[in-house]
């Protein structure tokens, strides 16, 4: 399973390996409303088959059918350099496509043939994709060449009169420590949200009867799990056993590492206890200070189900625009039933 940039650009590679040539179609500039933001996707055959979005659906149906009906090519001449097509300029274009009020975008369009190059270009992009290195595709808006650059700014889109620099990000994975119930919920969600997510228990039975389809599991320890695959800025972990021999192998990993998210579930007691025996484990008051627990954001959740909301709540959060451990909140499942605090 694949998601957003990585999902396109491998679907490109395919078709080519395929001598099926694609357009690709890039974000640049947004206005008002817009359902995707600057830099998002999407790649189609000349025969009507899809990878990624740009909008909701509307500007995609209007693509397909300029693309079926032999206007897009009888307007542009294919093997000329890229163009941008501009969406919502007119109220009436608006109407016709559905644009949100006052949306607007504007779109690169690249005929990308099935020849050497190209597919040179979208194997070394796929292959730093994979690798979960952030990686670049610099486009030549004279010529339409398209090459690699092993480096990405923060900015998704960088565009001059000669060039697009588009940034592009490898899949989002989260580690989940403990085969429970919560944690069934967590993986749902998360996959749902496009991360790559792995259980780890390495207790005996306790994945017998742990199965979410799409989720890798493994009973291997998890400090070597999170040595080994999630130590790096694309790589969560979350521990949700509520046993130390578990969560704290995991922790004493993770908090070393350049992992955007580290979190524990567990109440206000069994976190203070958790930081007194984390400095036992070899961690610095930094180290430690990173750790989110009580883990989640604080919406009265009760139900394991709306404990995996606020967790993934906080998952979102952190990623996209920093630290929320002030609005903290977590399960207590030490008590009689699960309660949020």
């Amino acid at each position: 399973m694949q998601s957003g940039q990585q999902h396109i650009i491998s679907s490109v590679l395919e078709w080519l390996d395929h001598d099926r040539p694609v357009w690709l179609c890039t974000i640049l500039r947004t206005w008002g409303s817009s359902p995707r933001p600057i830099g998002s996707m999407m790649a189609c055959t000349l025969d009507g088959e899809i990878a990624g979005s740009i909008s909701g659906g509307c500007i995609e149906e209007d693509f397909l059918v300029q693309l079926r009906d032999g206007s897009l090519k009888s307007q542009y001449d294919i093997e000329l350099k890229p163009f941008v097509v501009k969406y919502g300029i007119s109220a009436e274009q608006a109407a016709r496509l559905r644009l949100p009020c006052g949306g607007q975008l504007h779109v690169l369009l690249e005929f990308i043939a099935p020849v050497a190059r190209n597919r040179e270009v979208f194997s070394a992009l796929v292959d730093s994709l994979e690798a979960h290195q952030r990686v670049s595709r610099l486009v030549d808006l004279r010529n339409g060449l398209i090459s690699v650059q092993h480096s990405a700014s923060e900015q998704a889109v960088i565009l001059d009169e000669d060039s697009l620099l588009h940034s592009l990000s490898p899949r989002y994975k989260l580690l989940l420590l403990g085969a429970g119930d919560v944690a069934r919920y967590v993986a749902e969600m998360a996959l749902a949200l496009e991360y790559d997510v792995t259980l780890c228990d390495p207790r005996p039975d306790y994945l017998a009867n742990w199965h979410v389809e799409g989720v890798h599991v493994t009973s291997e320890l998890p400090d070597d799990v999170v040595r080994d695959n999630f130590s790096d800025p694309y790589s969560g972990v979350i521990a949700l056993a509520h046993d130390p021999r578990v969560d704290d192998m995991a922790l004493m990993e993770a908090l070393k590492t350049q992992a955007f998210y580290v979190g524990a579930m567990g109440s206000d007691r069994t976190s203070a206890a958790r930081r007194l025996r984390l400095p036992e484990l070899g961690l610095t008051a930094e180290e430690i200070d990173r750790l989110h627990a009580p883990i989640g954001l604080q919406i009265g959740s009760k139900t394991p189900a709306e404990i995996a909301i606020s967790v993934m709540a906080q998952v979102t959060a952190v990623r996209h625009s920093g630290d929320t451990r002030d609005a903290g909140g977590t399960c207590d499942t030490e008590s009689s039933g699960m309660v949020c605090r």
